[in-house]
């Protein structure tokens, strides 16, 4: 225990769960309520499909680009400082979104949030873990998925009401209420301090690298099929190359990169999550428009719909996070990414003259192949490393989240562009968004399928896990 270190007891455990499930609730709600209310968005500001994507790209991509860094630096200064500045951070920038006057101003001030995100997301989990016992880590961090997954279902259903009734900047509002009530929790009962890489130098050219090298990459791939965006991927590969090389020769780098080199269960429960999140996360933004445009729903009965499959996640990731202390996570884990497989082929088939209840039992199984996945996948990861690396795990674990996410909105935002066009979405226009829509779904279950594979190769997992502190 370093001295930086609260002393067994001395932390409220159900404090700090509170406080990680407040800010594990938040981002994803704020992200299903925004995607539900893109029409509404598109309508205001005279925005095409593809341009309207930027609005979450804008988020995934600045969040991917600082986890990592914004992780390490919690190890060193401390979590919770780190936690509390992103938290704050957040909230101020969700009021400036919900001011906003163009589309331009909106997709600046979601990077900016995207930011503020990276250093909560690459904190809340290393805290948890902090606290928790590897007994009892499971179902914690079952918790929070879990309020992932609320903030998922309620999102949709409460952002299409706000959207229907008082508009879409009233979301941002909401989330800035919701910003400040977490903030004063954890100046008021969260108490003590997490910094086991304390003393450490932060890694600041190492940092600049892997920034650089994923903004590259990411941005090189919403523009293909241009010829620039494959000159980005290829710049960006170069300086993930040199990154790779500069890390390794560092005595306290920004990334330990031989945890993916010599930590088998680290490096494919990472891979599994992001090509889980590459394969399902752009499911609502097409499922928001499908079920708009194609079946003709307002935004509240649009939300409605998609409540299913979040609820589902919520409901069954504590139970999946208790299954995982106790058998194989790799089995629960391999179900659950299986089940989202098949929803996503189930998906693909969806029709103009689809039935409701159809969509629904559909989007039911997608949940439960997510929560079934989550839970023991997360937990797998944060009790592979020792307590020095938690902050960076946790940021891991972002990253492969947000970079799935990016791929996942670039394949669809690529789809819509060659099938669709870059324009407004007008009857005229709709049989080409369906076949879109079917394509983007087929390349997805495809994906899910390839995800099974890494998450079995990952081996016996539970007695690792179990053997760390």
């Amino acid at each position: 225990m370093t001295p930086s270190t609260p002393a067994a007891g001395a932390v409220d455990k159900r404090v700090v769960l509170f406080v990680a499930s407040m800010a594990s609730f938040l981002t994803p709600f704020m992200g299903s309520s925004i995607n539900i209310a893109i029409p509404s968005i598109g309508r205001e500001f005279s925005a095409d499909a593809v341009t309207l994507s930027w609005i979450s790209t804008a988020y995934l991509l600045a969040a991917a680009v600082f986890l990592v860094p914004f992780g390490r630096l919690a190890d060193i200064r401390g979590r919770r400082k780190v936690f509390l500045a992103g938290m704050t951070g957040y909230s101020v920038v969700s009021l400036l979104c919900g001011l906003a006057s163009s589309q331009a101003m909106l997709i600046v001030l979601r990077a900016l949030q995207g930011t503020t995100d990276a250093m909560m997301f690459g904190t809340s989990l290393a805290i948890v873990t902090s606290v928790y016992p590897p007994s009892e880590r499971g179902r914690a961090l079952g918790v929070t998925v879990a309020c992932v997954y609320s903030g998922s279902a309620l999102g949709p259903f409460i952002g299409g009401l706000i959207t229907q009734y008082a508009g879409w900047r009233s979301i941002f509002f909401l989330t800035l209420a919701l910003g400040v009530l977490t903030v004063a929790m954890t100046l008021w009962r969260m108490r003590g301090e997490w910094a086991e890489a304390r003393g450490q130098k932060m890694d600041v050219v190492g940092s600049l690298l892997y920034g650089l090298s994923l903004l590259a990459i990411m941005y090189g791939f919403r523009l293909l099929p241009a010829e620039t965006g494959f000159a980005l991927i290829a710049a960006g590969v170069v300086l993930l190359a040199v990154f790779v090389l500069w890390e390794r020769r560092q005595k306290s780098p920004v990334l330990d990169v031989s945890l993916f080199s010599r930590n088998v269960v680290f490096a494919l429960s990472n891979l599994s999550a992001l090509v889980n999140y590459a394969a399902t996360f752009a499911l609502s933004f097409l499922l928001s428009l499908y079920l708009q445009y194609i079946k003709g729903l307002d935004p509240r009965s649009a939300g409605l719909v998609m409540l299913s499959q979040p609820v589902m996640m919520a409901v069954f990731s504590p139970i999946a996070g208790r299954l995982s202390d106790r058998i194989e996570p790799r089995y629960v884990a391999s179900v659950g990414m299986a089940m989202s497989a098949v929803s996503l082929f189930l998906i693909a088939n969806l029709g103009p003259g689809a039935a409701m209840g159809s969509i629904v039992a559909i989007l039911m199984l997608c949940g439960l192949g997510f929560a079934l996945f989550s839970s023991p996948n997360t937990s797998a990861i944060m009790g592979s490393v020792d307590r020095a690396h938690y902050g960076i795990a946790s940021a891991t674990t972002g990253v492969m989240r947000l970079i799935g996410q990016m791929l996942s909105m670039g394949i669809a935002a690529l789809i819509l562009a060659l099938t669709v066009g870059q324009v407004e979405i007008t009857p005229e226009r709709y049989p080409a968004f369906l076949g879109a829509f079917r394509l983007a779904f087929l390349v997805f279950a495809t994906l899910c399928l390839l995800g099974v594979f890494a998450s079995l190769a990952r081996g016996r997992v539970r007695e690792r896990v179990a053997a760390r502190p």
